[in-house]
């Protein structure tokens, strides 16, 4: 068992950079294609095209920075701490918090992106007021990364201090609950922008409607990732160490991570497409901002109480199992 420690430690440097910077190189290169096709379409605006393309590839690059970043410190860590078999197996956590959050969000981030771009080859008058919206909603579509990030710190910070099985599977358990509970936000979030951007594109007369809308949108989409972060620090700060093995406890701690985690993937991706298909009517008959974003805060709302039940459920294994 202790001769795959070095496999664990090292496998999750190397994958943590690497899934990463296939999920961004991917997806800008999506971006960068549509760029180049945009200008095609409307050479006039080819240096406000060129501009829009560059911003959205340097604010997706957030995950493969921050992935680069943690391995770093890994490799830092190797020869001043020698990592236990129990240690190694933890900094999987790590791999979960980064890679799954990070190789999502660099494919998906070039959706609003690109959309970007051929809103700005249909309005190149209106690109300063195109690029700053698709700027505000990449940004916002950062913050599963940055999340993922904190709780990948925080197991970083500990496992260096796990000496049985039980307190591994936490910490795996930790960083499974934020990496896969970001993935359908994620997707939804992403959806919802690229069709914001679509939106501005058509109507820009619509953009301050499909503005105030977009924010409180995204700030639901966003909701069952705080639900998994809550979960996680829980299983970081709240759930005791033992110092004796408990290999049972271990396991339910590991399904209370993997319950909210999966259980984030329908309301996150269902609230995002709810939100897009609204965004689309506003961008249409931006008069009916009022009506249609009431309907949808309140179909969002019933879409997220799934969610809701999954963290129940959790907190039931964390605390009363």
């Amino acid at each position: 068992m202790a001769g795959f420690a070095e496999y664990f430690h090292f496998g999750t440097i190397a994958l943590t950079a690497a899934i990463n910077a296939i999920g961004v190189g991917i997806g800008q290169g999506i971006t960068s294609k549509n760029a180049i096709e945009s200008m095609n379409q409307q050479p006039a605006a080819a240096d406000e095209i060129r501009n829009t393309a560059i911003m959205g590839m340097a604010l997706s690059e957030t995950a493969s920075i921050m992935g680069t970043f943690i391995s770093i410190l890994l490799l830092l860590q190797t020869r001043a701490v020698a990592n236990s078999y129990y240690s190694s197996l933890a900094e999987i956590g790590i791999a979960f918090a980064i890679c799954c959050t990070g190789l999502v969000l660099g494919l998906v981030s070039a959706l609003p992106a690109r959309a970007a771009c051929m809103a700005v080859a249909r309005q190149p008058f209106f690109s300063r007021e195109i690029t700053r919206f698709m700027m505000i909603v990449l940004s916002l579509l950062q913050t599963p990364i940055i999340f993922g990030f904190i709780v990948a710190l925080f197991i970083q910070s500990q496992a260096g201090l796990v000496t049985t099985m039980r307190d591994a599977l936490r910490l795996v358990a930790s960083g499974m609950c934020i990496g896969l509970g970001s993935i359908g936000p994620a997707i939804g979030l992403s959806l919802f922008a690229e069709k914001a951007c679509q939106g501005i594109g058509k109507n820009r007369d619509a953009y301050g409607s499909v503005f105030s809308f977009t924010l409180i949108s995204q700030a639901i989409i966003e909701t069952p990732i705080i639900f998994s972060l809550i979960v996680s620090i829980s299983l970081l700060f709240l759930v005791p160490e033992l110092e004796q093995e408990d290999l049972l406890n271990g396991i339910t701690l590991l399904a209370a991570g993997l319950c909210t985690g999966i259980g984030t993937f329908g309301p996150g991706i269902s609230s995002g497409k709810t939100a897009t298909a609204a965004v689309e009517q506003i961008a249409i008959n931006p008069e009916l901002q009022a009506t249609l974003s009431r309907v949808t805060i309140f179909s969002q709302g019933l879409i997220e109480s799934s969610a809701i039940y999954a963290v129940l459920i959790s907190f039931i294994l964390l605390f009363w199992l």
